[in-house]
């Protein structure tokens, strides 16, 4: 009897054990808010995380959250200026007040929603909401600011001359303000880097030359009476297994201005994208930049894939933003480990907001001038929102004879960084230029669209010592002039009064008797080169309109990028025009891209709508 007591206590026990385990087990749905310990205000943006895991959160613009954890669980609750709080969840409600740590604040400003006030304003940077809120942060981003190309007349310019742009920052980055509910400011749409997004199926180069270039032309979509005319580039493609063997350093921004997970946390997993991609005849060193620059890992090889990875794991944010002297020593580092036939190349990953040291657009574009002749390219990928400093980043790669790209999600870094990985990390043809010659008997007036920031004086195309564009491997690019043949009215070219203390000659065209609409001349040089070549290809215009899908698709994202900067030159465009356009030209879209670009054109047009109601 009392044996079957015993075993009836321990099933008792064992029955109480399971039962606690059971409630021990019970997911919560853990909600609070998270204040300021001094005054109670919000903390607007605080990062929420489960320790041990990457599951996270952050407060909304009350200070609250919501997050799915279990009872004995950790929780993390960080913000930049504050003091890193942990609590263990009991209960189902945790608020949180969090103390000023006084050392962080004497390095930066936090800036929230609202009235939110900042404590011990001294400011080596401001990092603005780490939230996809775009539209309610303190916007400190900045752009270069240009002016539109216009139409010019062929009998006062018959040259137009440019440099390439295989960058396509511009188009992610517009991607990431629609998505978050803002319409683009005009200074952030590059038109060319939005049509350069897109891979076309051009022609591929069969001879020596690494490039082959392709026209065609038809009715502009948004003036009739005008003709449009695409040029094509299509670099040679090289497998990823003939590449040259990559000496890589990954330059990172590990200053506060990073901290968050749309900056550095999409940094590393951007870069571990990569790593996976390493062949064992690659290397890759790691420099790091806060307040002063260090190397956190030195040239290793890239079959040791777990030590790169581990460091990247290891990268934390805080501090001030040394960029220029983290350029220095990661050319420093890239010159050390020098692959005299293989491709040396910076990645710098940064939100470009430099603040210490050299740190100017002028400034560091004289940084970049001098290393460049160096032989290592400079690739910028650019991170953040809020204060992304969209001009550095540009400014950087065009003159580090690099790329630029701007990362807003992981499926962007797998596009740029494994599904371009030859087009983003190798170069097939350096400082390629184009100029472009209108015959005089088919063209009254022309106008590029975009390449504003890349424009040459004519004869730029000749020497040899001015900097131009890079062509990766696999890469396309395409440019659109918009042509008002001859005989067509039009109100663009302004006419102006004769010249009182001289007499301007009526100069007379001789026709030559070509039927050719434009020559296309382009020059580029071997990577390993200072001495250019030329190619030369003449085009006749049909004056019909059959036109590729291809060709239908680009020049609606050239409506777009129009419609985006709200351009003098857009004509009868409209974002229906731009929907139906682009439907027609869904023929090459494998990974989804163009569909996705129809959907950011319908959601940019009911953006515009309640914009112009609420107006």
């Amino acid at each position: 009897m009392k044996a079957n007591q015993f075993r009836a206590m321990m099933l008792v026990l064992l029955m109480a054990v399971v039962s606690l385990g059971v409630v021990n087990a019970q997911t919560l749905t853990v909600t609070g808010t998270v204040t300021d310990v001094a005054d109670g205000t919000p903390i607007v943006g605080c990062s929420v995380m489960l320790k041990g895991t990457t599951k996270g959160t952050v407060t909304n613009v009350n200070g609250q959250y919501a997050i799915q954890a279990k009872k004995g669980e950790t929780l993390l609750f960080q913000f930049i200026g504050y003091k890193q709080e942990s609590r263990v969840v009991k209960s189902a409600r945790l608020d949180i007040r969090m103390k000023a740590d006084e050392v962080a604040l004497e390095e930066c400003v936090v800036v929230g929603y609202g009235t939110r006030k900042a404590k011990a304003i001294t400011s080596a940077y401001m990092a603005i909401c780490p939230t996809p809120a775009y539209d309610m942060c303190v916007n400190t981003e900045e752009y270069g600011s240009f002016q539109e190309n216009g139409f010019k007349e062929v009998a006062d310019a018959a040259l137009s001359t440019f440099s390439i742009d295989v960058d396509a920052a511009s188009y992610s980055n517009m991607r990431r303000m629609i998505n978050s509910g803002t319409l683009p400011v005009p200074d952030a749409i590059r038109t060319e880097e939005l049509v350069n997004y897109f891979s076309y199926d051009y022609a591929k180069p069969t001879g020596s030359d690494p490039v082959k270039i392709t026209m065609e032309a038809g009715v502009c979509p948004w003036n009739a009476d005008h003709r449009l005319v695409r040029i094509g580039l299509k670099a040679r493609e090289i497998p990823t297994d003939k590449l040259p063997e990559s000496n890589l350093v990954f330059l990172i921004d590990v200053s506060g201005s990073m901290w968050g997970p749309t900056r550095l946390d999409l940094v590393k997993s951007s870069l571990k994208l990569l790593v996976n991609n390493l062949r064992e005849k690659d290397k890759v060193a790691i420099v790091v930049y806060a307040g002063n620059a260090s190397v956190k890992l030195e040239s290793t090889p890239g079959s040791d894939k777990q030590k790169i990875r581990d460091a990247i794991d290891e990268l934390t944010s805080g501090g001030s933003t040394a960029g220029g002297a983290g350029i220095q020593l990661a050319y420093k580092v890239a010159k050390q480990n020098f692959l005299p036939k293989g491709n040396n190349r910076i990645i710098l990953c940064s939100d470009g907001d430099f603040n210490v040291g050299v740190s100017s657009v002028e400034g560091l574009e004289q940084l970049i001038e001098k290393e460049r002749k160096s032989g290592v390219f400079l690739s910028v990928l650019g991170y953040g929102m809020g204060n992304y400093k969209d001009n550095k980043g540009q400014a950087l790669a065009e003159k580090g004879n690099g790329n630029h790209a701007y990362i807003d999600n992981l499926q962007e870094a797998n596009r740029v960084l494994v599904g371009e990985f030859g087009a983003t990390l190798h170069t097939v043809a350096k400082d390629v230029k184009l100029q472009v010659e209108f015959n005089p008997a088919q063209v009254q007036a022309y106008r590029l669209v975009g390449y504003e920031s890349r424009l040459l004086k004519d004869e730029d195309f000749n020497n040899d010592a001015k900097d131009a564009g890079e062509l990766g491997a696999g890469h396309t690019v395409t440019a659109f002039y918009e042509v008002i043949p001859v005989g067509v009215k039009n109100d663009y070219v302004g006419k102006i009064d004769d010249l009182k203390y001289q007499k301007k000659q009526k100069e007379t065209v001789q026709p030559t008797g070509s039927n050719e609409l434009l020559t296309v001349k382009l020059r580029y040089k071997a990577p390993d080169k200072d001495v250019s070549k030329k190619m030369e290809v003449p085009f006749v215009d049909n004056k019909g309109n059959n036109v590729s899908s291809d060709f239908r698709f680009a020049s609606a994202v050239a409506m777009f990028g129009q419609l985006l900067r709200d351009s003098d030159f857009k004509g009868e465009a409209s974002y229906d025009k731009v929907i139906g356009l682009a439907k027609q030209g869904l023929d090459n879209d494998e990974k989804g891209y163009r569909r996705e670009f129809i959907r950011l054109v319908e959601t940019a047009k009911g953006m515009k709508q309640e914009k112009t109601i609420s107006d």
